[in-house]
């Protein structure tokens, strides 16, 4: 279809969402800075206070911009992403969802921590230390550490220099969070052990150290999964 006629035929409102991202990339807004007050907003899209306001709606909805009352309008600080994105929880079967979502860990994952090891510097070397500390103390507290070692994994996506796995988090965390409630302390001590053999070969820059780790620590979570499901249903 011709893309003249196509913006022709889309809503006034959607329009004005797709020029507010385009706003935003171009002006190098980054997440969590203000938007132009609405006046200024109106004046440079040329529309009224009504569309502008039902396209920031619009891109609130996509978790794009957040509204803040007397505040203003703000870029969000995880644009676009959700904490469900693929309906994750509307899925009943959580046994079989946790097993899947491991698996598609291991499709992406070992991958992801070869390249840490290969462009990681050392400030995020230590930043990725800082977690890997964090889940230990947690588990040795006796606390859920379900978050931290989502955090563990997502700053394993920014190592990468990969753009597309730190958005990723949400299924990560998904996986994460429903392996924490079946896990026994074994694999608690399992993850402790496996987070330092990850580290240790992305400090020593091993690539190929780095994946297997990565395919150690999944495989066992894997096995651990097994295993609790089989006790529960034999």
């Amino acid at each position: 279809m011709d893309s003249t006629i196509q913006d022709k035929q889309q809503p006034l409102s959607e329009r004005i969402a797709t020029e507010l991202i385009a706003h935003i990339v171009q002006s190098g807004l980054q997440q969590g800075d203000k938007l132009p007050n609405e006046k200024v907003l109106c004046e440079q899209l040329n529309v009224g206070r009504s569309t502008l306001r039902e396209a920031v709606r619009m891109l609130a909805s996509r978790n794009i911009l957040v509204v803040k009352h007397g505040s203003g309008i703000y870029v969000s600080d995880k644009p676009g992403l959700s904490d469900d994105p693929l309906g994750l929880a509307f899925i009943r079967d959580k046994e079989r969802l946790v097993l899947d979502l491991v698996d598609f860990r291991l499709m992406v994952e070992p991958r992801t921590a070869a390249l840490a090891a290969q462009k990681a510097d050392s400030k995020q070397l230590q930043e990725l230390k800082d977690l890997a500390l964090e889940v230990e103390s947690l588990i040795a507290a006796k606390k859920s550490h379900a978050r931290a070692d989502a955090a563990f994994h997502t700053k394993l996506g920014e190592l990468s220099g990969n753009l597309i796995m730190p958005n990723l988090e949400p299924i990560l965390f998904s996986s994460i969070e429903l392996f924490a409630h079946m896990c026994t302390q074994n694999s608690r001590e399992e993850t402790i052990s496996s987070h330092r053999q990850i580290v240790k070969a992305i400090e020593s820059h091993d690539a190929i150290g780095a994946m297997d780790a990565m395919v150690m620590h999944l495989t066992l979570n894997r096995n651990s999964l097994i295993y609790f499901i089989k006790q529960v249903h034999p």
